[in-house]
C-alpha cells in the first residue's frame, strides 16, 4: 500500500483491478457482449450489497470483491454478467406498475436462466433442485424465458411467503435498489434507458447475423434479447411520444419552499410569505388517435385484448389530462366507426360495450385521410400522434402525415412489413395479449 493511500482508497483500487479481470474474462469468452461490457462503468461502492447497477454504472462492494475473488472468481463472473443481462434485457427500465419484488424475481430468473444456458466454465455452476425444477415448470408453459412472461406466470401462481423467499434466495444475485424508479424522468435515467435500448437492438442484430457457436448459448440469448425488444412493455414508451407539455390546475409541491411558509407564520401569526402554486406544468397525453384494423386478417379477440391493455395504461391518472381528446377509429378498407373520448368515464363505457365492426381488406390510407379531414375541421388542435394496431398487410400512405404515426404489429410473421421510412414500428407478441388463465373478462 502506498504511503499516502488510505485503507478505503486501497480497497477501491484493488476492487477496480478485480472488476477489470472479470470484464476481461467475460470479453474473452463472450465476444458478442463487447458493446454491452463497455456500457457499464465499473464503480466501487460501499453503498451496494454485492453488485448492482443504475443502468450507467456497475456498482460493486469493494471489501466483498477482494474477499471473494481469490476463492470463487466464477461467482463474480456470473454476477457481473447478471448485471449486463439485466441491462441488455432492459429489466431496470420496465418496472412500471408491476409488483416490484415479483418483478425483481422474474428478472433474476430470466438472467440466471440465460447464464445457465451458456455452458461455459467461466460462469458454470451446479444447478440444484429448486433451480432445475423452476426452469422445468416455467419451460412447460412459456414460449420464451423472458421477464415479462415469467412475471405473469409468477403472478398467476399466487406464491405464498415461503415459496417467494425460496425462489428469491435461489435466484437473487444482485442489488436492485439502484434501478431507476418508474417516475424517474431525470436526464441520467433517460440516458441509461436510451443507451440500453440502442445496445440491445445492436446486440440483437449481431446475434442474428453472426455465426453462433451452439455450445455458447447464443441462440438462447438471441431469443431473450428479441423478446425484450418486441415486448408490450415498450408500448408505454410509444404513448409517451404523443404527450405534450401543458399547464394543469394542480398544486405544485416541488415549487413550494416550506421554510418561507413557516417563517411567515412565525413572524405574522397566520400570514405565510409563500403558498404552493395552484398550477403546474406536466407532460401528458392531450390529443391522440387509435386506429384498429378490423380486417379479416386480424383476430377479434386479440383486438379486444389490445384495447383492454390500452385502457389499462390510459386510465392511470398520470397518463393524460383530465379533459382530453382521443378518437378511436375502426377501419378495414374504409373507416367504419369513430368514437370520441374526452374523459375516462367515456373510455370505460366504450370498453364495456365494444363491438368489432368491419371485416373487409386492409388499407391504411382511409384512416389517415379521415384524420386529416378532422384536423381541417378543427377537431384537433395539438394532435401529436396516431397509433395503428394491425397485422401490417395493407397499403400505406405515400406521404408522411403532419403527426407521428406508429404501427403496432402482432406476431413475428409481420416483422418484415414494408413500412415507409416515416412510420414507427413495434412488434408485439400476440401471446402476451391472450387472457390470463382463470381471469374474468372485463
Amino acid at each position: 500500500m502506498p504511503k499516502n493511500e488510505t485503507q478505503t482508497q486501497w480497497q477501491d483500487r484493488m476492487a477496480l483491478e478485480v472488476l477489470e479481470v472479470t470484464r476481461s474474462e467475460l470479453y474473452l469468452h463472450l465476444r458478442f457482449l463487447s458493446l454491452a461490457i463497455g456500457g457499464l462503468a465499473p464503480t466501487p461502492s460501499a453503498q451496494v450489497r454485492g453488485m448492482g447497477t443504475d443502468g450507467l454504472r456497475l456498482l460493486a462492494e469493494p471489501e466483498r470483491l477482494i474477499r471473494v475473488f481469490p476463492k470463487n472468481p466464477v461467482l463474480l463472473n456470473r454476477e457481473y454478467l447478471h448485471q449486463l443481462l439485466h441491462c441488455i434485457f432492459r429489466h431496470p427500465f420496465f418496472i412500471a406498475d408491476h409488483d416490484r419484488p415479483l418483478w425483481s424475481l422474474a428478472c433474476d430468473i430470466a438472467a440466471e436462466w440465460s447464464i445457465d444456458q451458456l455452458d461455459l466454465p467461466c460462469v458454470r455452476r451446479i444447478a440444484g433442485w429448486v433451480r432445475t425444477e423452476t426452469y422445468r415448470r416455467l419451460g412447460e408453459v412459456l414460449p420464451a424465458m423472458a421477464a415479462e412472461p415469467i412475471y405473469r406466470r409468477l403472478e398467476e401462481a399466487h406464491l405464498d411467503e415461503k415459496q417467494l423467499l425460496m425462489l428469491q434466495k435461489e435466484f437473487r444475485a444482485d442489488d436492485h435498489r439502484f434501478w431507476p424508479k418508474p417516475s424517474d424522468q431525470s436526464p441520467q435515467a433517460r440516458q441509461a434507458a436510451d443507451q440500453w435500448k440502442n445496445l440491445s437492438q445492436q446486440m440483437q442484430t449481431e446475434l442474428e447475423t453472426r455465426q453462433k457457436d451452439p455450445g455458447q448459448g447464443g441462440e438462447a440469448l438471441a431469443m431473450q434479447v428479441k423478446a425484450a425488444n418486441r415486448s408490450r412493455r415498450t408500448y408505454r414508451d410509444f404513448l409517451r411520444r404523443f404527450a405534450v407539455l401543458r399547464e394543469e390546475l394542480k398544486a405544485d409541491p416541488d415549487s413550494f419552499d416550506l421554510g418561507f411558509y413557516a417563517y411567515g407564520l412565525s413572524l405574522y401569526g397566520n400570514l405565510p410569505l409563500i403558498e404552493p402554486l395552484e398550477s403546474r406544468e406536466t407532460i401528458k397525453i392531450e390529443e391522440f388517435v387509435i386506429v384498429v384494423d378490423t380486417s379479416l386478417s386480424c383476430s377479434g379477440e386479440l383486438v379486444k385484448n389490445f384495447l383492454r391493455e390500452t385502457y389499462g395504461i390510459l386510465r392511470q391518472s398520470e397518463s393524460f389530462f383530465r379533459r382530453t381528446n382521443i378518437r378511436i377509429l375502426q377501419c378495414d378498407d374504409r373507416v367504419r366507426t369513430d368514437q370520441k373520448i374526452t374523459d375516462m368515464d367515456q373510455l370505460a363505457a366504450y370498453m364495456e360495450a365494444f363491438q368489432l365492426v368491419g371485416g373487409g381488406g386492409t388499407d391504411f390510407r382511409p384512416a389517415f385521410r379521415y384524420v386529416d379531414e378532422l384536423i381541417r375541421a378543427g377537431e384537433f388542435h395539438h394532435l401529436k400522434g396516431l397509433l395503428y394496431f394491425t397485422d401490417g398487410l395493407g397499403r400505406f400512405p405515400a406521404r408522411r402525415p403532419a403527426y407521428d404515426a406508429a404501427f403496432l404489429f402482432l406476431g413475428s410473421q409481420y416483422e418484415d412489413a414494408d413500412l415507409p421510412p416515416w412510420a414507427m414500428k413495434l412488434v408485439l407478441d400476440e401471446r402476451e395479449f391472450l387472457p390470463k388463465a382463470g381471469s374474468a373478462k372485463r
